[in-house]
């Protein structure tokens, strides 16, 4: 059985079979990147100092799981598409509003 054919798309990509401690780390910091991007796209709210500081300690602790499912499972990739939908989703709110506006003068 060739592992490389089962790796996910980042991790074929940074190479973790040839080099897993560098590949690993940057898939780990791949995850935070966009788990961070998804969370302020998505989910964040105006919190306190202190505890925003809490939700991205969990947060990158959370990745650490992600990570090591990451390497066989579609992880990156869901949070890659899940982004996208947000990014997308806040364009078109923020055209909306100005249209909005706009009609309202």
């Amino acid at each position: 059985m060739n592992v490389t054919e089962h790796l996910s798309f980042f991790a074929s990509l940074y190479k973790v079979d040839e080099n897993p401690e560098v590949g690993m780390w940057l898939l780990y910091l791949t995850f935070i990147g966009l788990s961070i991007l998804v969370y302020k796209l998505g989910f964040a709210k105006k919190l306190p100092v202190l505890k925003s500081i809490m939700v991205y300690i969990f947060l990158i602790l959370g990745c650490t799981l992600l990570t090591f499912l990451g390497i066989f499972l579609p992880v990156g990739e869901g949070l890659v598409v899940a982004s996208l939908i947000l990014i997308i989703y806040k364009i078109r709110l923020h055209n909306q509003k100005k249209m909005e506006a706009e009609q309202s003068k």
